[in-house]
């Protein structure tokens, strides 16, 4: 499909700038051996943040990879390719730790009662004491899920609180909050703080008077 059949609103819009795209000229020396390389900016960029997660310096993986690629015979090119390959290893960890798995694991192994919230105020998934609060509370629904035919009222919004994280560099956000099952209800206290999950954008909710 070309790009002219791709919808603009589709497309990703990347956060280029021509500081990225500058090519920079740099020594890099390790063991005796110096080494001239350009490399545009940004692969400079990756390359420092990949020594420094790695605890060595741009001179050792400079090295490192000119070992491991020597029959390639373009230096560059394999740094390139060695930034990429880096950076999309990092990503895929990234993206197995902000998964709704990961969410639940946090919230199973909190001894108080806990649970997920998506922006439109639907528990995603919740934790023992949790299940444990709404039987004691709403004995109505003892034998059924937690979930089901819940209703939950925050006395912020969502949005609101999603604001507040945002604006106080993510400190947990107290609110009060109802939760009721047929006529019964319960009123409580939850500190919510931002689930480290990229998407979709949920609360994670912790009730300290429950």
């Amino acid at each position: 499909m070309s790009d002219s059949a791709t919808p603009r609103g589709d497309r990703l819009h990347l956060p280029l700038t021509a500081e990225d795209f500058g090519p920079e000229f740099r020594v890099v020396a390790r063991g005796g051996i110096r080494r001239g390389i350009r490399l545009e900016r940004v692969f400079w960029v990756t390359l420092k943040q990949m020594a420094e997660s790695r605890k060595s310096t741009i001179g050792m993986l400079v090295d490192e990879i000119a070992e491991n690629h020597a029959e390639q015979g373009n230096l560059t090119s394999a740094i390139r390719v060695a930034c990429m390959r880096g950076m999309a290893e990092e990503n895929l960890a990234l993206r197995k730790l902000a998964s709704i798995r990961t969410i639940t694991a946090i919230l199973v192994a909190c001894p108080s009662p806990a649970f997920a919230l998506a922006s439109s105020k639907k528990i995603l998934t919740f934790n023992a004491p949790f299940q444990q609060l709404v039987r004691r509370q709403l004995p109505t629904g003892s034998n059924e899920d937690a979930r089901h035919d819940l209703k939950l009222a925050l006395d912020l919004n969502v949005a609101d609180i999603f604001a507040r994280l945002e604006a106080n560099g993510e400190t947990p956000v107290a609110t009060g909050f109802v939760i009721g099952v047929g006529e019964r209800r319960y009123r409580g206290q939850l500190s919510a703080v931002r689930a480290p999950v990229a998407d979709p954008e949920l609360l994670m909710a912790f009730v300290f008077n429950g």
